[in-house]
């Protein structure tokens, strides 16, 4: 398992290494932004349905959420 590991580390480590300086930057923006998103996401947009026990309550709660036309 620790082989497979580090042959997928390797594998991406040369990949990177080998990109263009645009490339790379290109790449650590797209990282940094993703982060920064699921970060957002994360933090703001809290989980309602963690107070309903069973996937029964938690789909009737979406499902009347998503036809109450107000």
């Amino acid at each position: 398992m620790l082989g497979l590991l580090k042959s997928i580390w390797l594998f991406y480590y040369n990949w990177f290494k080998n990109l263009t300086n645009t490339s790379k930057k290109l790449w650590i923006l797209i990282f940094v932004k993703s982060t920064i998103i699921l970060t957002v996401l994360y933090l703001f947009f809290p989980n309602i349905l963690d107070k309903y026990d069973t996937p029964q309550e938690k789909s009737n709660v979406v499902a009347n959420s998503l036809l109450n036309v107000n």
